[in-house]
């Protein structure tokens, strides 16, 4: 699989993110994820500046936030296969159906073992960060989300029903 590594966004890779974001409008026909990425990015500096205008508690306008941090999985080409954005608490609604870390891989680059990868670089974060265990959830029928996030040492502990009748199931990773 080459070179892949988790950076944080800048400018440097505004044409490969760009190129992200239109493989999923183009691509996808399910929700982008995680949800910054779907985030219109075309004023890629206001959307640098989204992306990192919650990264600390200093920084939050909005109680229903929790600090998060974005990052993005780059392969060999220097594409974007991934977005991956970390929680660093959570909140009510995070524990019932957010969790801490929410990944996605792009829609044409799906199946080759990105996710597994973007995964375990993720907890490493988290880790670092001071955790200690983290929640990951993923829809019930997401059979390749459910078979990752059990890879990288995901037990299940229970399905939680959206408002809106959505099955999640909620996956505990120590780490």
């Amino acid at each position: 699989m080459g070179n892949l590594r988790l950076v944080e966004p800048s400018m440097a890779y505004r044409e490969a993110y760009l190129d992200f974001y239109e493989d999923w409008m183009t691509e996808g026909a399910d929700a982008v994820v995680p949800w910054v990425a779907a985030q219109d990015p075309q004023d890629f500096e206001a959307y640098l500046a989204f992306l990192s205008s919650a990264d600390s508690e200093e920084k939050l306008k909005d109680d229903a936030f929790v600090p998060h941090s974005t990052y993005w999985l780059i392969n060999e080409d220097e594409e974007v296969v991934g977005a991956v954005n970390i929680r660093h608490r959570l909140n009510r609604k995070l524990l019932e159906s957010g969790g801490h870390i929410g990944y996605g891989i792009r829609p044409s680059r799906r199946g080759r073992g990105y996710a597994s990868v973007q995964l375990a670089e993720a907890l490493k974060i988290t880790k670092a960060m001071g955790l200690s265990r983290v929640l990951i959830v993923c829809d019930d029928d997401n059979t390749a989300s459910e078979r990752t996030i059990r890879g990288a040492g995901g037990v299940l502990d229970s399905l939680f029903t959206t408002d809106n009748g959505e099955v999640l199931k909620r996956f505990w990773v120590e780490i």
